[in-house]
């Protein structure tokens, strides 16, 4: 083993395993070793996906793919040519597991099990020898005479040819110092994909309806997502609003997520579309009652509790409502406003903005412009993307460049 170049990975997630295997793979004479700060490895693979592992999205273009990182896409549009969704797919159908593609867009393994995607990356790390070290949090790292030291806790001391840092998001400027220390600019981080807490709000009452689709808006930005919405105990949840949060993660930080949106639950309509379309319901279910005859298929507790909002009389008949009701019914339906006032973490998918600033990277290769030697992988550098598989994609991508460049070999398949 002393003859063997060291490579050191720090950070034992997705990213980090990912190129500590196919370094190990792709160049047999070098000595790989994860080092992971926690006593769980792999942890939000883990818990990705309600536990399914969301490996990655099924979409094969480049140009449309880059259009989910709030952060980073012209720095992956480049990364992307090297390794991109159709590479992870095959590396893991290459090694028995199979992934499928749910209705929108992101895939799974077939087993409905992120256990699957962890015995993989596991069995890889035995089979080429990669030895991992845990509670192994790094407190310093310096470069003397062509080779890395690396100060860990317990006083341990781990020697380096080279390393690759993939240790995910820190929350707190604070936490990145050590990578200052060795040269390298942070761009502050923030949280991204959380979700908006309304406390006081009727509407958490209505904790766990789904409206498959609606349109949220943040008032005074440009900021607008489309898709299924969650109501929650706290707030509002769901693919909109996470997607939102994630567009707006610096945007809605120095609003100290204190903000106003407006939701439109049937985005089919506006104002006045559906004033028409009212008219026209008037007439044909004009002795139904309102309450009974929900004719935008939304979920009944949502129905009526619009109808509470809008103060309709839930006995009233269609052709008995008032054109005043009608008019805040519309309201409620189109443009209705809530206040938001904090956040709350969406611990699945946690996700910062911020880390390392992607002019001190070579695309190419993952490396420190800085610091030779010195490779970065997944979500420590200045990336980061909506939910749905995209923040995975990144760790394989920024994984794979890194541990082709640290095996040294110019062209090796999948």
């Amino acid at each position: 083993m002393m003859n063997k170049k060291q490579l050191v990975v720090i950070g034992g997630g997705a990213a980090g395993f990912f190129c500590a295997i196919n370094a190990a793979r792709m160049n047999p004479d070098l000595q790989v070793t994860i080092a992971e700060k926690t006593n769980k490895l792999l942890s939000k693979v883990k818990v990705s996906g309600g536990g399914r592992c969301n490996v990655t999205h099924a979409c094969f273009s480049i140009a449309d793919m880059i259009k989910k990182y709030p952060r980073g896409a012209a720095f992956l549009k480049k990364a992307f040519h090297h390794f991109f969704t159709t590479d992870t797919i095959e590396w893991f159908a290459a090694r028995g597991v199979e992934l499928k593609t749910e209705g929108d867009g992101r895939m799974f393994p077939v087993t409905n099990s992120s256990q699957t995607i962890i015995d993989c990356l596991m069995k890889e790390a035995n089979k080429y020898g990669v030895q991992i070290l845990m509670n192994a949090e790094v407190k310093q790292l310096t470069k003397e005479n062509d080779r890395f030291e690396i100060s860990i806790a317990d006083n341990r001391v781990l020697h380096a040819d080279f390393i690759c840092i993939a240790s995910g998001g820190y929350p707190k400027s604070v936490q990145f110092d050590w990578l200052k220390k060795a040269g390298h600019t942070i761009d502050t981080p923030v949280p991204s994909l959380f979700t908006f807490n309304m406390p006081g709000n009727a509407i958490t009452a209505l904790m766990g309806v789904v409206v498959e689709n609606a349109v949220v808006k943040i008032m005074g930005t440009k900021l607008q997502e489309q898709g299924p919405l969650l109501i929650t105990h706290w707030g509002m949840s769901g693919p909109a609003v996470l997607k939102l949060s994630a567009w707006g993660a610096r945007e809605l930080q120095t609003k100290n997520y204190e903000f106003k949106i407006v939701v439109n639950w049937i985005p089919d309509f506006n104002e006045n579309t559906l004033r028409e379309k009212m008219q026209q319901l008037r007439f044909d279910i004009a002795a139904q009652k309102i309450v009974n005859r929900n004719p935008f298929a939304l979920p009944n507790r949502l129905w009526e509790y619009l109808l509470q909002q809008a103060e309709v009389d839930a006995n009233l008949r269609w052709a008995d409502l008032p054109a005043a009701k009608q008019n805040k019914l519309i309201k409620m339906l189109c443009v209705q406003e809530f206040a938001v006032k904090g956040k709350t973490t969406f611990k699945e998918e946690f996700v910062t903005s911020g880390g390392i600033e992607l002019n001190e990277i070579d695309y190419n290769t993952m490396q420190s412009k800085k610091l030779p030697g010195l490779f970065f992988a997944g979500e420590v550098i200045n990336v980061d993307g909506v939910t749905g598989g995209f923040n995975f994609q990144n760790a394989w991508t920024t994984g794979w460049i890194a541990a082709k460049a640290v095996a040294g070999l110019e062209s090796l398949d999948v």
